[in-house]
């Protein structure tokens, strides 16, 4: 039997997303501009423990008038299996992942399937992410935001410069679904923030790939979207995990669009390059560095980037990040 093909569908990957889920799919629900488009969600349930299959259940009902919500498990555990499974599901020509705890503007889905059709060579583009913050964010946030999948970039369209990593967040990203079947391997390298170490890497490693096969990446400023942040998410402690899980894959990503010869000068750019950075953070924010949070982030960013090739190349890496978390935790914190 064919699959029925359709314009758009939303992907919501989630994990013990009941609570988060409901807000999500009202605005989903109350979208305008889509009376002619014929779209879907989908949600990949990634073994959530709560009531989360009860949630789709009960909003299936609420969606069957004008478009369909399907609900599906995902049991390998990780964010990039779980966009994996949404792309295999999918039925739209683009393809949009919201997390479960993005809420949209009422016009995103319009705004997002008007931007694809308007540029066929855009093989992924994402637009406005702005903070919906629990408590105040510290003084400086603006300069780290970024990690934290907050992009408020200006008015006007423009491409993203992947060569130099400066890419979208996978939230909020859509993606034209040719283009990633054509272009993105099955199985990445970053499966996303499984264990303690919080590795990242999995939303840039498959933009990356797209960039090499020559697709677009574009920003779209009338694509807006509020990412709720809980306050734990702006504590410490959670920050320098982040900001070391950033850091670690910074090497293997800079090695998928470099040739063989490059190599070697990106292994030495990356080291020498990130130690220049850290040794420049230290005269600068000397005296700093125990009460400066967002001084303190973005070094152990630089640190964490400049021994990337250790945990790439898998050199006793758990050993490695061991000795240098401890080395960094007695020393800033």
């Amino acid at each position: 039997m064919d699959i029925e093909k359709l314009d758009f569908t939303v992907a919501i990957p989630t994990y013990n997303g009941a609570k988060r889920l409901p807000k999500v799919l009202d605005l989903l629900l109350n979208q305008t501009g889509i009376e002619r488009l014929n779209w879907e969600v989908i949600i990949i349930d990634n073994n959530s423990k709560d009531e989360t299959n009860q949630v789709a259940d009960y909003y299936q009902k609420k969606f069957n008038q004008n478009f369909t919500l399907r609900y599906f498990q995902e049991k390998q555990q990780g964010i990039a299996f779980a966009r994996m499974r949404s792309i295999n599901e999918a039925r739209g020509e683009f393809i949009a992942f919201i997390d479960d705890d993005n809420l949209p503007a009422s016009d995103w889905v319009f705004q997002s399937y008007t931007f694809g059709k308007e540029h066929p060579h855009a093989g992924a583009w994402s637009g406005q992410i702005h903070g919906d913050f629990e408590v105040s964010p510290p003084k400086d946030f603006t300069r780290i935001q970024a990690f934290l999948a907050i992009r408020e970039h200006g008015l006007q369209p423009y491409l993203f410069d992947a060569d130099n990593l400066r890419l979208p967040p996978g939230a909020a990203l859509v993606v034209r679904k040719q283009a990633w079947c054509e272009s993105v391997p099955e199985e990445l390298v970053f499966k996303g923030r499984l264990n303690k170490l919080m590795v990242g890497g999995d939303d840039t490693e498959a933009l990356l790939y797209l960039h090499k096969a020559g697709w677009e990446i574009w920003y779209n400023p009338a694509m807006h979207i509020n990412h709720q942040i809980p306050h734990w998410r702006l504590e410490k402690d959670y920050l320098l995990v982040l900001a070391r899980g950033c850091g670690l894959c910074i090497f293997q990503l800079r090695l998928i669009n470099a040739k063989s010869w490059q190599k070697p000068i990106v292994l030495v750019k990356t080291i020498l390059g990130n130690l220049h950075r850290v040794l420049q953070h230290i005269i600068k924010y000397r005296g700093q560095l125990k009460t400066n949070l967002i001084a303190i982030f973005e070094i152990n960013f630089y640190f964490a980037s400049m021994i990337s090739p250790f945990y790439s190349l898998k050199w006793k890496s758990d050993r490695i990040l061991g000795n240098t978390t401890k080395w960094l935790n007695q020393l800033w914190m």
